[in-house]
């Protein structure tokens, strides 16, 4: 029997697989429901499912590299080490929140991040691991998915350059 405090165990279990983002996923749910590309605001190009949701799991080896999506996205903490998810607004502002299950310390069990913005995260515990699951409505799809380079997001938000180095993938030349 596999220890259920490994990342292994959970990538296995859960039938897991490699997200482009970095990670492990698998999609859980996509609503049989559609909005009409009509009906959505024009960021989106075709019709989308109502909502979709995600499991998620983070190694603490790796990292979400920054992304950004055109639907609101909600994050669920379930299991293991906490995670901080860093969070980048069209408007410049720069936030931080962690999820996991210490209230006294500041954890929350979900954040949400707004449309538009550029997020990614880090377990806080490197030899641990962090499963969460992710819902986004209008439901996900890679068209509405974006990962930009380290010194494009270097330009759009120079006074983070710590953070974007540590959740980009460095440019080879």
């Amino acid at each position: 029997m596999m220890d259920t405090q490994t990342a292994e165990y959970w990538i296995e279990t859960l039938r897991l697989r490699k997200h482009p983002e970095g990670g492990y996923y698998r999609e859980v749910y996509r609503s049989n429901e559609t909005v009409s590309s009509g009906a959505l605001p024009p960021r989106f190009r075709g019709e989308r499912n109502l909502a979709t949701s995600i499991y998620f799991l983070l190694p603490g080896s790796e990292v979400s590299r920054l992304h950004r999506l055109s639907a609101d996205e909600v994050w669920h903490f379930y299991t293991g080490s906490s995670i901080t998810l860093y969070i980048f607004h069209p408007s410049g502002e720069h936030r931080t929140i962690q999820l996991g299950s210490d209230a006294g310390r500041g954890e929350v069990f979900q954040a949400v991040v707004d449309h538009g913005s550029w997020s990614g995260a880090k377990v806080d515990a490197q030899d641990s691991f962090s499963l969460v699951g992710c819902t986004v409505a209008p439901g996900f799809d890679f068209d509405d998915f974006e990962i930009r380079t380290r010194p494009e997001l270097l330009r759009e938000f120079p006074g983070h350059r710590e953070v974007i180095e540590a959740l980009t993938a460095p440019e080879t030349p």
